[in-house]
């Protein structure tokens, strides 16, 4: 840190992406990317003229986008917000509905996004541990008076709670803001979306970077009544209102349009990751039930530590976290056959040792 450095940013909690190395080639599992190229219609909207185009500014409105979101759901334009991926859109929920007498609750165990969202706006928090099980009971926050988030399904779980309890959530106290994180909820968990026509303290939140494989292209969006919506471009309008680039705009418009890819591809992930965790159970990992593109397991035979440094050793990653409580478990990313094949021949490998 430099000498300059402020009191303020010193006291700052950075999330910690996961590894994207460049020096070699590994079966890459460790960040929720999709193993799937984007959508045919993404390669032709991101043409070379409109390349040819990047000397202009983008659209500040996103209207293409948005309006391709909010057919796929069924709302109006004004229900929806688009960012540079949903990590900028839950900044500027934070921001938004969290603040002086306004105190925000997540999870102990889940994005670490959050965390370092209350630290950058210096919030008070509060921190509800999970179940011995790992589940989210909703009845541990029904009396917080602040915003609560929600990622659903959890990461690194890959839990979800059900719709209903969302629901009883949203009714208990209509004074706040519950924001659910639906960031993996197309690898089949049930969406709160519908809920967004009938409660305007829902926000829902979104990405482009699992199932619609544009991780590299930051795409986001939150999904609410439009009096949240508005407050969300209150704040983005006084922070970076061309916050989506001209070529994300296309690609997400494209790659919202193609439903039929965008089913096939989960559909895939589906199938891996069930016969993923039949191979795995089969070798005595415990596995929690995941409705999300991961798997978070643990071995009967191997520290999660060490089962991560020797699958990076053997050309594998996963992702592991030295936290409480999950010391233990891996987190698996769910790829193509191919790629989940490989990864239980390395585990054997190191099983045999």
């Amino acid at each position: 840190m430099s000498r300059f450095l402020s009191a303020e940013a010193e006291c700052l909690a950075p999330y910690t992406p996961g590894e994207q190395p460049r020096d070699q080639k590994y079966v890459k599992l460790n960040t929720n990317e999709s193993p799937f190229p984007p959508a045919p219609g993404v390669l032709e909207a991101v043409s070379r003229g409109e390349v040819k185009r990047l000397n202009l500014y983008s659209d500040p409105t996103c209207q293409a986008l948005n309006d391709a979101i909010a057919q796929r759901y069924g709302l109006r334009r004004e229900n929806v917000l688009t960012g540079n991926g949903s990590d900028e859109i839950l900044a500027f929920a934070f921001r938004a509905f969290c603040g002086a007498g306004k105190p925000v609750a997540h999870a102990d165990i889940t994005y670490g996004f959050y965390k370092a969202q209350t630290a950058l706006f210096g919030l008070d928090s509060r921190i509800v541990p999970l179940r011995q099980d790992f589940s989210l009971a909703v009845e541990d926050y029904l009396d917080f008076p602040g915003t609560v988030v929600i990622a659903n399904p959890n990461a690194p779980t890959g839990m979800a709670v059900a719709v209903s309890d969302i629901r009883r959530l949203l009714k208990a106290d209509k004074n706040r803001v519950v924001i659910v994180d639906e960031a993996y909820v197309d690898f089949g968990a049930e969406s709160c979306v519908p809920l967004v026509r009938e409660y305007d303290n829902l926000l829902v939140t979104q990405t482009m970077s699992k199932s619609r494989s544009l991780a590299g292209g930051r795409v986001g969006f939150a999904l609410g009544c439009e009096a949240l919506i508005a407050d969300l471009n209150r704040v983005k309008y006084s922070f970076n209102p061309y916050n989506v680039n001209r070529l994300s705009i296309l690609a997400g418009t494209a790659a919202m349009e193609d439903g039929d890819y965008f089913a096939r591809c989960c559909a895939a992930i589906e199938e891996n990751r069930d016969w993923t965790v039949r191979a795995l159970e089969k070798r005595g990992f415990t596995i929690l039930p995941s409705l999300a593109n991961f798997l978070f397991a643990k071995s009967d035979r191997i520290g999660g530590e060490e089962l991560y440094r020797r699958l990076k050793a053997a050309g594998v990653l996963v992702r592991w976290f030295d936290s409480d409580r999950i010391r233990d478990y891996v987190r698996i990313t769910i790829g193509s056959r191919q790629q989940m094949e490989t990864l239980v021949e390395r585990i054997d490998r190191l099983l045999a040792e």
